[in-house]
């Protein structure tokens, strides 16, 4: 029984609070993000088209550091934007050099606002300084694509890092931006690449689509009598063939990502690499122990300041759960050794959650690649372990929670499973979070030990 779970991970603003310079803790990070807004500005200011006024009020507030106008400005102009769902025309006005340059101080304003300080800082820190000089950095989920963007030295100059996001490569006017920065520097795909791409995964679509071998979630539509392209699924395999062409046609410069939604051909190349992954030049044959040993050290030296130690290899689902309904549930810090902090702000233990789903994803998909039983059995203990941390740290996310359901129902281990989605639907409803979804995962476990 296999258990379908949800796509692309995106930490939305769910508030609004007046936040300016003062109220960061670290001056550090304040000045940072100055000098990002100031950087931003100027390369708006750069381009060859007039700034719009909304830009220029835009950017006024941010540099005044005035979070709750930036929000209101940002949401006004979203409402007329082809990256997002709205109901009446586009403004034109709305994409280009000027339009990302807004997006990402908007991202990175975001972050902070809706974020905790202290793990914003971190999150960013660890992955800026766990990347050599040079390299190319694919950014997926909004913390992943927008703080490392804010806290780099410089965005536009790839100082110390060039910064991509996978999910925007299907949209051209995003590879004219990066073409701007980047493209006398690396290789950013041209509008016959995305051409290409894309009929190449309808060819493929097509192909498989006649033989009923359509992934979930992988949308087609008929437009004219001619099979077109439609959901989420489908976009990010052509962002996959497009991310392949990035690092084919840059071989001299190392890769790293930080995962959104899987992207098939990298599972082999991938190793963990801290709070996210290094995407190897060669396939690898398999993860070394001492990979393995490395990534369960970090992260076990990682969550310990965030919800205490007490996590390891041999802790319960059981205890997990208890754990879980104490403090992330009913907010009991009595006996806890984390960080209430970290437990009361849902950005920061949603985006930790994340990542270390991601990585424990990898263990799943070596464990279905091996042929060898201990070996299988040693990326199954791994996922496991990945899981239950990705859990542990945020028991309501969906990600974790069908990760780890199906990681326990390939063990047979369906009780655990139900216990899993029994905590994960106690939790209520709030922004990205779905109970009906969880109760219906409920329901389908249920019904799955009925028939057993």
């Amino acid at each position: 029984m296999v258990i379908l779970g949800v796509g692309l991970f995106v930490v939305g603003c769910a508030k609004e609070q007046s936040t300016t310079w003062d109220s960061f803790k670290e001056p550090k990070t304040a000045e940072q993000l100055k000098q990002f807004v100031s950087e931003k500005e100027a390369q708006a200011n750069a381009a060859t088209n007039k700034m719009p006024s909304e830009f220029k009020t835009f950017f006024a507030a941010a540099k005044k550091g005035d979070w709750l106008s930036v929000s209101n400005d940002f949401e006004n102009m979203r409402k007329r934007s082809h990256d997002f769902d709205h109901p009446g025309p586009n403004d034109e006005r709305l994409q280009g050099v000027q339009w990302q340059a807004v997006k990402e101080v908007w991202g990175g304003f975001c972050a902070f606002c809706e974020g905790d300080e202290k793990y914003c800082a971190s999150f960013s820190r660890d992955i800026i300084n766990s990347i050599p000089t040079g390299s190319i950095y694919f950014g997926g989920t909004d913390p992943g694509r927008f703080l490392i963007t804010a806290m780099q030295k410089s965005h536009v100059n790839a100082d110390p890092f060039f910064t991509l996001t996978q999910n925007a490569l299907t949209d051209g006017t995003y590879l004219d931006y990066l073409y701007s920065m980047y493209g006398n520097k690396i290789y950013v795909p041209a509008a016959e690449d995305l051409t290409r791409c894309i009929e190449e995964y309808k060819e493929d679509l097509e192909r498989r689509a006649a033989l009923g071998q359509l992934q979930p979630g992988e949308g087609v539509k008929t437009e004219d009598n001619r099979m077109a392209i439609a959901g989420q699924v489908s976009v990010m395999k052509i962002n996959g063939l497009l991310t392949k062409i990035i690092f084919d046609k840059n071989p001299d410069r190392e890769f790293y990502i930080e995962v959104s939604f899987p992207l098939d051909w990298m599972y082999p190349y991938l190793e963990p690499h801290g709070l996210i992954f290094k995407i190897n030049r060669q396939p690898l044959s398999g993860l070394s122990d001492e990979i393995v040993r490395r990534d369960h050290d970090y992260w076990t030296n990682c969550v310990q300041p965030m919800i205490g130690g007490w996590l390891n290899a041999d802790t319960t689902v059981e205890e997990a759960a208890a754990f879980a309904e104490k403090v992330f549930l009913r907010h009991n810090f009595s006996g806890f050794h984390g960080d209430p902090r970290f437990v009361q702000n849902a950005y920061a233990h949603r985006t930790f959650s994340k990542l270390r789903s991601s990585l424990g994803g990898l263990y799943a998909w070596r464990a279905q690649q091996a042929t060898d039983a201990s070996e299988k059995k040693r990326m199954n203990d791994e996922a496991d372990f990945a899981f239950r941390q990705a859990w542990a740290l945020c028991p309501y996310s969906p990600e974790p929670v069908f990760h780890y359901v199906n990681l326990l129902l390939s063990q047979n281990r369906a009780s655990d499973a139900l216990l899993v989605a029994e905590t994960a639907a106690e939790f209520p409803s709030q922004p990205g979070i779905d109970v009906a979804q969880m109760q219906n995962l409920v329901d389908q476990l249920k019904q799955f030990q009925k028939t057993r």
